[in-house]
C-alpha cells in the first residue's frame, strides 16, 4: 500500500521539491501534502507547480496543533518529513507520529544545533570555530530542537577558504542526495 507523506517547510522549499520529484517515481510513497507556518515561503508556489496540496497555518495554529492534525488525518498522512521547517511542532502532532517524523539539520549534531541554529547561521558557527568537516544528520524528531535519536549522518569537508555559501552548497548537495533515499528506506522498513 502506497504510503502518504507530508513535508514541513517554512522557506523556498528545495528541499521539499526534491522530495517531491523523487517519490513521483516511486509506488511505494509520495508526498500527498505540504504545510508551511509562514505565508509568503515560496515552498507553497514550488508545491502549487508541482500539484501538490500545500496549506499555509498561521502561528496560532502551531501552538496547539488541532487544525494541522486535523489536515494530516485528512490527507492520511502516514510519514511526516520537516525539510527546513523552522517552528517547533507542537507535541499533539509528535504524539501522533512516534517514530514517524523526521528532521534534517545541515551539521553534524550534537555540534551547531538547537533553537535558532538554521541555514547560514549553522554554516558561519562551523567556519568560525574551525571545523574541518561538516554535513548532515538526519534524525527523529522530539521535543526538543535537534535532540531526537540519529538516523545518519554524511560528512564532507570544510576547506580553509569556505564561504558559508561554499559550505552551504557543498550540505544542499548532500540533502538532496541522501534525505529522499534515507525516507524511502525508513518507509520500507515499515512494511
Amino acid at each position: 500500500m502506497r504510503k502518504n507523506i507530508a513535508v514541513l517547510a517554512s522557506g523556498s522549499g528545495t528541499n521539499a521539491e526534491n522530495i517531491i520529484r523523487y517519490f513521483r517515481e516511486k509506488s511505494s510513497a509520495c508526498v500527498a501534502l505540504v504545510l508551511t507556518n509562514r505565508q509568503n515561503a515560496f515552498v507553497l508556489e514550488r508545491s502549487c507547480g508541482l500539484e501538490v496540496p500545500c496549506f499555509y497555518f498561521p502561528k496560532s495554529d502551531w501552538e496547539n496543533g488541532e487544525a494541522i492534525l486535523s489536515v494530516l488525518r485528512e490527507h492520511d498522512i502516514d510519514f511526516v518529513v520537516l525539510a527546513g521547517f523552522l517552528a517547533r511542532v507542537p507535541d499533539l502532532i509528535l504524539h501522533a507520529y512516534p517514530n514517524k517524523m523526521i528532521n534534517i539539520h545541515p551539521s553534524l549534531l550534537p555540534k551547531f544545533g538547537g533553537k535558532g541554529m538554521y541555514g547560514d547561521r549553522v554554516h558561519e558557527a562551523v567556519i568560525a570555530a574551525g571545523e574541518e568537516e561538516s554535513g548532515i544528520t538526519i534524525h527523529y524528531t522530539n521535543e526538543h530542537y535537534d535532540e531526537g535519536a540519529i538516523i545518519c549522518q554524511v560528512k564532507c569537508p570544510v576547506l580553509p577558504e569556505d564561504t558559508p555559501d561554499d559550505l552551504a552548497h557543498r550540505i544542499h548537495a548532500l540533502e538532496y542526495d541522501t534525505y529522499p533515499k534515507v525516507i524511502e528506506k525508513l518507509l520500507e522498513s515499515e512494511g
